[in-house]
């Protein structure tokens, strides 16, 4: 039996990919084709091809599936006249204003002088802050492709406030970068062994996993009641204090069972026995209990989450030690899909490839 339980699985909340308005393809607006799509060339986010007489915007890392797709991952850039290279477009473009409703094709320019084009409808979001809803967009005239560089994340964290926002861009208030930041103090090992590459994967590694448990950061507690009660082992010498039915799953990894709140609060220094509602009161206590798992414990597999992704084992282990008993070895296989396309998307808002051994 796993250590860890998740009772209801959630599905991966699906990012919508920007499409733009498409319009008959004439001479004069045709664009200039861009380098053709290959099948085996790998692609990450802000890619631009050609494929079947039309131009296509890669919104994350994706290898072998042609445009248009079947997962979003490519946007339609309109159609295209051959020739390779994209020519710039004349600049002639507002100035960005704050509260200001924007739909998704407005293009603006920022008040560094960099333009941009909106991917999706907003009310007026920072270009720089809200990069879901904005892309960098190049012009003749002193546009340009290059974003400012995304700030460094808290405490050297591997990813910035505004990735983190970009890959859950509906999550619950609760689930602050804030709180993630505070909680890496815990286990400084995490997200910081190895090289940059290795870094950024477990980073994402993590928090796809997150985002599978949480529907996209969305739930802090166990949706099913009906299993409140289910979470007390009677035989540990310590029994259940806090109550038969308080230790149901809460928190980023969705912790649950007595024996687990123990021991995550025996590693962190907190009174999670007594008071497991600190884990769904306390935004980094949360993230905290996050971070124990997947530092210490092996659960069904063999071996930490942290272990499998810095020793370059793959994430398909990180996915066997957190919930294998009920996913792997063809046991639930879209669940286990479910997370690797978590994954692939967030490996390539970190600017990396995912490696090998995707699956368990």
């Amino acid at each position: 039996m796993p250590r860890l339980r998740f009772i209801a699985p959630f599905a991966v909340i699906a990012v919508a990919a920007a499409v733009a308005a498409v319009v008959p393809m004439t001479a004069a607006s045709a664009a200039t084709c861009a380098t053709p799509w290959n099948a085996s060339a790998v692609y990450t986010g802000g890619a631009t091809v050609s494929h079947n007489g039309r131009n296509w915007y890669a919104n994350w890392w994706t290898q072998g599936e042609a445009p248009p797709g079947t997962t979003g991952v490519w946007a339609d850039r309109g159609g295209c006249d051959g020739g390779t290279g994209n020519p710039a477009p004349t600049c002639n473009y507002p100035n960005w204003r704050a509260g200001t409703n924007y739909r998704a094709g407005d293009i603006v320019r920022y008040t560094d002088g960099r333009y941009y084009r909106a991917e999706h409808d907003n009310p007026g979001y920072d270009p720089v802050i809200s990069t879901w809803y904005w892309e960098p967009f190049t012009c003749s005239g002193g546009g340009t492709t290059a974003p400012p560089p995304n700030p460094p994340g808290q405490g050297g964290f591997v990813v910035s406030q505004a990735q983190f926002q970009q890959m859950f861009p509906n999550r619950n208030d609760f689930y602050t970068y804030a709180g993630l930041t505070a909680a890496l103090g815990a286990y400084p090992g995490f997200a910081k062994t190895g090289d940059d590459t290795t870094r950024r994967r477990e980073a994402a590694a993590f928090l796809a996993n997150v985002n599978h448990e949480t529907g996209g950061l969305v739930h802090i507690v166990e949706q099913n009641t009906a299993n409140y009660p289910h979470y007390c082992d009677p035989g540990q010498p310590y029994g259940c204090p806090a109550g038969q039915a308080a230790y149901y799953g809460r928190g980023p990894v969705q912790l649950s069972w007595n024996f687990n709140y123990k021991a995550a609060g025996d590693a962190l220094g907190l009174p999670l026995l007594t008071n497991p509602w600190l884990v769904q009161q306390d935004a980094s206590v949360a993230w905290k209990t996050a971070l124990w798992y997947w530092n210490t414990q092996r659960g069904p597999g063999t071996m930490t989450p942290h272990d499998a992704m810095v020793n370059g084992h793959g994430f398909g282990q990180t996915i066997r030690s957190i919930n294998g008993s009920l996913e792997c070895d063809g046991r639930n296989p879209a669940q286990v899909q479910s997370r690797v396309n978590s994954y692939q998307h967030f490996v390539g808002i970190l600017g990396t490839t995912p490696g090998g051994n995707l699956y368990c």
